[in-house]
């Protein structure tokens, strides 16, 4: 393998796990509020501010009445864009 294509391969594995990276916070703050967690605790106080910051352009998207339903809706459908733009992100990067 030359150099290069070990450095575009690198390149993606770098986007991918940067998206990965952030729809996991954002499924970690679906999980912990549907369930409900402390908010006061250092972990949720830390990935609520991180998921409202990655979700901040979709912030009240959706304005369901059901706060779990809203939730999700709301933190999903970034987490989800997220995945998606980055793995075709890396897709791009290793056919050039």
């Amino acid at each position: 393998m030359s150099t290069r294509a070990r450095y575009r391969n690198n390149e993606a594995a770098k986007v991918v796990v940067l998206a990965d990276l952030t729809a996991l916070i954002l499924g970690l703050w679906i999980l912990f509020a549907l369930v409900d967690a402390n908010r006061a605790n250092d972990l949720v106080t830390f990935v609520h501010a991180a998921a409202g910051w990655l979700a901040g352009w979709s912030h009240d998207l959706f304005t369901m009445d059901a706060d779990w339903l809203r939730t999700v809706l709301n933190y999903g459908l970034p987490a989800v864009v997220y995945v998606c733009v980055g793995h075709a992100l890396a897709a791009r990067i290793r056919r050039i």
